[in-house]
């Protein structure tokens, strides 16, 4: 049973390290593999999906043969399918292989960070945090930090409402490390979208209901 587990594990981190390689460009931003008794079935999660499937689908055929291949699949029993991200910037997979884009197209490490924690948080994410690590400028390797908005640390809601994502990136100065967490407002649940535990809702109070007094008739005198 271990010696399963170990396998499953080994095969995800095989196929998630070749398809980050393959489909850099195509903004990759991770996978799901789905095991049925009759199939396997992966889906890749990207931005640009028509990359993906390519002309025809002709691109996620060729994928589908070399998973096939190289994993030893059966005849017909893997398919892999594409996922087109809801919103790619509330994706730290996504946001970490932008960043690292531009950092390859030669763009200030700061700029390039500022303009991503922008796009973060511009896309409704409750806070970010962005760290570029090793020779920026320098000789001496050093750690730069930008952060914005709330981030929460510890906790299962830390594991729950948190995004994390790292990227190497080689540039002609040395290797340059890549962290990207975002911390979502809410996830999806069983009834609609899970807000964080200490979420309080304060509701408006009704509006009170004018209650007139009760009319007395008034009975002549005779």
């Amino acid at each position: 049973m271990n010696l399963l587990f170990v396998a499953d594990g080994v095969f995800f981190a095989e196929l998630n390290s070749f398809l980050t390689k393959e489909l850099a460009e195509e903004g990759y931003s991770g996978v799901e593999v789905r095991v049925t008794p009759t199939r396997t079935e992966v889906i890749i999660r990207a931005t640009k999906t028509q990359s993906v499937l390519g002309d025809k689908g002709r691109r996620i055929r060729e994928l589908t043969s070399v998973v096939q291949k190289r994993f030893r699949f059966p005849e017909n029993s893997v398919e892999l399918y594409a996922e087109k991200v809801a919103d790619r910037g509330l994706c730290a997979i996504a946001q970490a292989e932008s960043l690292r884009f531009k950092l390859t197209q030669g763009l200030a490490v700061r700029r390039a960070c500022y303009g991503v924690v922008r796009f973060i948080m511009e896309s409704g994410a409750k806070g970010c945090e962005v760290v570029v690590s090793g020779k920026l400028r320098g000789a001496r390797a050093k750690s730069m930090k930008f952060v914005d908005g709330f981030m929460i640390h510890s906790g299962q809601p830390s594991v729950d409402f948190i995004d994390y994502a790292t990227r190497n990136v080689l540039m002609r100065q040395g290797m340059l490390g890549i962290k990207v967490k975002i911390m979502l407002d809410s996830i999806p649940g069983k009834k609609g979208k899970k807000p964080l535990p200490d979420n309080v809702t304060i509701l408006e109070p009704k509006e009170e209901e004018t209650i007139l007094p009760p009319v007395v008739p008034v009975v002549p005198l005779v």
